[in-house]
């Protein structure tokens, strides 16, 4: 199994590098094709001032073949604002220049200004010592690539944003599938002996059916009976039928209290009205009786110990608090994360399953309210109260 998970997690890294050398290479390839066509401007501007040069000198102008490669020149150009001056930058000839600024000088001259400071003017120099100037502008089509790059790279941002989203909700999922089959394969271990337990319970009965060692076992049974059904929730959307959490909290109190240490002062602060809040009873007992066990064992089974129950504005919050051992800030950041464990023999499992039944069944919140090294700790669980 643990070979299965680690080649599913190196494929899945190896999808996502795939994808990422994918999405790089297009940005790479991007930059480079704007890089080529700028270049083949240039040479484009390279190629016009040539022409021009030739056209302009009287001794090989006159050749017929020499206009003709010069208008070729010209009327390939068809998107490449050109404009040709003199020393003084008056204009001599323009080329795909819109017509508005073609018909006003100012704006021709302003339009020049702003190719100057774009690029270099290409110097043709006549043999009249009379030498014009070529100034240029990207086209169209290069002007409407130099935003790609900022596409591009919003482009990646949302590709990283979103693969880590991918990655983080894969491995949330591989370890919900864990922690229920996990869950249903002990309840489905649990029922065998269990069976088994509650003939037995019956036979005793026969025999004596009010001896205070067959309540008792009787009790036991039924709790190991509702811990299987526990198990057996976990990766089913299970029904919120309870109402009354004052009502679940009492229970679990007093079911507890008989089977901790007496060395531990355990309380219960709460308030006596019903408080409706839609839960699963054996859920939440659940819930509570993880954080209960942890608490009397972050104690060493010695000290005070607090449930508590209490409204605020249109939430419902129980704290479990301790005098135990407290937590550092690293140990509280990693409490509830799957395998994490402040146990020698602890597996991680109590209250990464103990989050999970409040935040994505009963759409709460549980966290680590204080914990102070040493001194204690105090566990919250926060449930909205049912609208009335």
């Amino acid at each position: 199994m643990k070979g299965f998970n680690f080649l599913k997690r190196i494929n899945s890294w190896v999808v996502y590098f795939i994808l990422t050398a994918i999405v790089l290479g297009i940005a790479v390839s991007s930059f480079l094709i704007i890089d080529n066509l700028r270049k083949q401007e240039i040479q484009k501007i390279n190629l016009i001032g040539t022409a021009l040069k030739a056209y302009t000198d009287d001794e090989i102008s006159a050749d017929p073949k020499i206009q003709e490669l010069y208008l070729a020149v010209m009327q390939d150009n068809t998107n490449l604002p050109i404009v040709v001056t003199d020393k003084h930058k008056t204009p001599i000839f323009q080329a795909n220049i819109p017509e508005h600024i073609e018909q006003d000088s100012l704006k021709l001259k302003n339009l020049i200004r702003k190719m100057e400071n774009s690029y270099d003017p290409f110097v043709v120099e006549l043999p009249s010592g009379q030498n014009q100037f070529i100034y240029y502008d990207n086209s169209d089509l290069l002007n409407y690539f130099r935003f790609y790059p900022y596409l591009i790279a919003l482009f990646i941002g949302a590709y990283l944003i979103f693969s880590f989203w991918f990655l983080r909700t894969l491995k949330k999922t591989d370890e919900g599938f864990v922690w229920a089959g996990l869950a249903k394969e002990t309840a489905h271990q649990i029922g065998t002996p269990l069976s088994s337990m509650i003939g037995w319970v019956e036979i005793m009965k026969l025999e004596d059916e009010n001896g205070l060692g067959v309540k008792e076992l009787e009790k036991d049974v039924e709790r190991l009976k509702t811990i299987s059904e526990r198990f057996s929730k976990i990766g089913s959307i299970p029904a919120l039928n309870d109402l009354d959490i004052n009502e679940t909290v009492q229970q679990n109190f007093d079911y507890l209290k008989s089977r901790i240490s007496t060395k531990v002062d355990f309380t219960l602060r709460k308030t006596y009205e019903p408080v409706l809040i839609p839960h699963s009873k054996i859920l939440m007992s659940w819930v509570i009786e993880n954080l209960i066990k942890n608490a009397v064992d972050a104690m060493k089974g010695e000290g005070k110990l607090e449930l508590s129950l209490y409204k605020k504005n249109k939430s419902v919050y129980i704290d479990v608090t301790d005098s135990g051992s407290g937590m550092t800030k690293q140990q509280v950041r990693n409490a509830f994360k799957p395998g994490f464990s402040t146990k020698k023999r602890g597996w991680g499992l109590g209250l990464s399953l103990t989050k999970r039944v409040v935040t994505e069944y009963h759409r709460g919140e549980v966290k680590i309210a204080h914990s102070e090294v040493g001194k204690g700790t105090t566990f919250r669980i926060v449930l909205r109260e049912e609208q009335k």
